[in-house]
């Protein structure tokens, strides 16, 4: 409550850290089962870090980017399901951008984006479309993975077992076997 209470006075100066505050007290109801008291405060942090970057993209589109790729998981965390689609869209749109200038600080950041992606369409019974970004997140991670593997191996795992999931729901079975394979050699 004091970083409330400090934004009142000085607003811009303290912004930024109430919503990471925000963001980390989401994090944490929905930890611990909260998960509709979870929304509430991933959507102030949306609010607050997408002010803060329609002035100073550079510093603020990552933090946005985080909050919204959290706002997805918390709404179809409570059964939003399709609302859950537009803010990962949007959090891998600037992701993407971020990545383009500085792949070394934000490709991984895009793949776990991509990944969410994946399975929220998936979610909403868009599973042919939930192929693509999989596609994508697994591409990236074998990259970063082959430069660092103990970094990166466990997210290329997951990854893979998602494509392999993707793969099997929409009927390309015989597909899905090698990825899955290889997630368990992971």
């Amino acid at each position: 409550m004091n970083a409330l209470r400090a934004t009142a006075g000085d607003p811009a100066a303290y912004e930024p850290g109430l919503a990471g505050y925000l963001n980390n007290l989401s994090l944490l109801l929905s930890g611990v089962g909260r998960r509709e008291e979870a929304v509430v405060p991933i959507v102030e942090a949306v609010e607050i870090y997408r002010r803060l970057a329609e002035v100073n993209p550079t510093a603020y589109e990552p933090g946005l980017a985080m909050s919204l790729n959290t706002l997805s998981l918390r709404l179809s965390g409570v059964g939003r399901r399709e609302e859950a689609v537009v803010p990962i869209v949007e959090a891998v749109e600037i992701r993407r951008r971020l990545a383009a200038v500085n792949p070394a600080a934000y490709e991984s950041d895009l793949a776990m984006s991509l990944n969410t992606l994946s399975n929220r369409l998936s979610g909403v019974g868009r599973r042919e479309e939930a192929v693509v970004p999989i596609v994508e997140a697994v591409e990236i991670r074998r990259r970063l993975a082959k430069v660092n593997p103990a970094a990166y191996e466990s997210d290329l795992a997951g990854s893979m077992h998602t494509l392999s999931n993707q793969l099997s729901g929409v009927g390309r079975r015989e597909e899905a076997v090698a990825p899955i394979v290889e997630a368990v050699e992971i």
